[in-house]
């Protein structure tokens, strides 16, 4: 059985111009150009849409997750972005894990997986 690999995500907006702006300063600064911005070898792909409001009203259907090996360097260069935490950052009993959101309402979590938590590479 083949299981497929995600290799990007398509997020609609009404202004993806800033959208844009806002993911590559919080998530990849060094990211220059158009197209697809490369976050650690997942696309994200910004389009505008007409087919959705300005602001999520579920955000919580789906969250984005960031799986990081240093959560101190990644939530400081979010909080250098401005973000916006939802929750404040929480040890919890499998890691360390920080909510925010974009400006459209969607979700973005930060997490760093505790050893016993993270997932064992397949033979």
């Amino acid at each position: 059985m083949i299981t497929p690999k995600p290799g990007s995500i398509l997020l609609g907006t009404t202004r993806p111009a800033e959208l844009r702006e806002w993911y590559r300063r919080a998530l990849a600064p060094a990211h220059e150009g158009e197209g697809a911005i490369d976050l650690g070898g997942f696309l994200l792909v910004i389009d505008q849409r007409d087919d959705v409001d300005t602001k999520n009203n579920e955000p919580g259907r789906m969250i984005l997750n960031f799986h990081v090996d240093d959560f101190d360097a990644v939530e400081a260069q979010l909080r250098a972005a401005g973000v916006d935490w939802l929750f404040p950052v929480s040890d919890r009993p499998n890691g360390r894990f920080g909510t925010f959101a974009d400006p459209d309402g969607n979700y973005l979590q930060i997490i760093q997986l505790n050893e016993t938590h993270r997932p064992r590479p397949h033979a």
